[in-house]
């Protein structure tokens, strides 16, 4: 598998098996493979100490990208996609963990 983080047109990141489309060796699009979005979510640390600075840490959060198809695989059109890079290991642990059903 080839998991990647694709930043979309749309601002959502999609994390996902991704393959290029290539037809006359030009990349005509992508294949999304289990696509889920990555959200974050800041969680704060309330403490009785008088500091206002605020702590908190990052929840990550995936959730399908499109919920009502049963669909595993998706074709996304090159010009939807902003970038795509390496997700960090703890990330892409998650989602291999998620995608083979390891946890809910």
């Amino acid at each position: 598998m080839s998991i990647k983080l694709a930043l979309l047109k749309s601002g959502e990141s999609v994390i996902s098996d991704a393959k290029e489309l290539i037809s006359d060796e030009k990349v005509c699009g992508y294949l999304f493979t289990n696509p889920h979005v990555v959200e974050l979510r800041k969680t704060l640390l309330l403490t009785e100490e008088s500091d206002n600075s605020k702590k908190g840490n990052l929840e990550v959060i995936l959730t399908p990208w499109i919920v009502l198809t049963s669909d595993t695989q998706i074709p996304v059109p090159p010009d939807w996609i902003v970038t795509i890079v390496e997700p960090i290991q703890d990330v892409k642990k998650m989602y291999e963990e998620k995608v083979n059903g390891e946890s809910n």
